[in-house]
């Protein structure tokens, strides 16, 4: 089926994107497909992937235009400080350790933004809550969007590891000032800006 969780709040992310934005990294970026929305803003796009299949289909299907795609593993980067406007994460921060948000934090200008749509394990009550809302939307979802195309090729997926209440005490220490609202289709949107 093609409805994608992380496609779905693509312009909740771009609403994020600070005013007058230049430069942005897109951590995970896989196919490219939100990287490709924030190029088409006129901003310069850094897009990073570790998985080189995944890397090769966003390169191919951007035929050089766009974002510049890297194959590389954030955690090893040496960034910049101070050089981006906008970092996004959508469903990946989960596959790195937590703390990675420490150098993306430090990436980020002086009123830049870092935005992370996250992917946590259900754990308590009100996670379970929410899981049973999302389902039959989840159904009706796919079912909207049966026989619309995919990608032929994905990243690959690995299931979160910290709950809800861990993420919001991580990001308390590491990103304070952030803000973290719980969404339907198992995800939470974190939003810190840079003072």
């Amino acid at each position: 089926m093609a409805f994608n969780h992380n496609d779905h709040y693509h312009r909740a992310m771009l609403r994020r994107v600070p005013a007058g934005c230049k430069t942005a990294l897109d951590v995970g970026c896989g196919t490219g497909r939100f990287a490709h929305r924030l190029a088409a803003r006129g901003i310069e796009v850094d897009a990073v992937d570790p998985a080189a299949e995944v890397i090769e289909a966003a390169v191919a299907a951007s035929g050089g235009a766009g974002p510049r795609f890297l194959h590389a593993d954030i955690t090893r980067m040496e960034l910049r400080a101070g050089h981006y406007d906008y970092i996004s994460c959508l469903a990946s921060i989960h596959h790195v350790p937590f703390g990675t948000v420490a150098a993306l934090r430090d990436a980020l200008a002086p009123g830049g933004v870092l935005a992370i749509l996250g992917c946590y394990p259900e754990r308590t009550p009100m996670d379970y809550a929410w899981s049973l809302a999302a389902v039959p939307v989840n159904a009706l979802a796919r079912l909207a969007t049966a026989g619309t195309s995919a990608d032929a090729v994905e990243a690959p997926v690995k299931p979160p590891q910290l709950a809800l209440p861990e993420v919001r005490r991580e990001a308390d220490v590491l990103l304070p000032g952030s803000t973290i609202r719980r969404l339907l289709f198992w995800r939470y949107l974190l939003v810190y800006r840079k003072r």
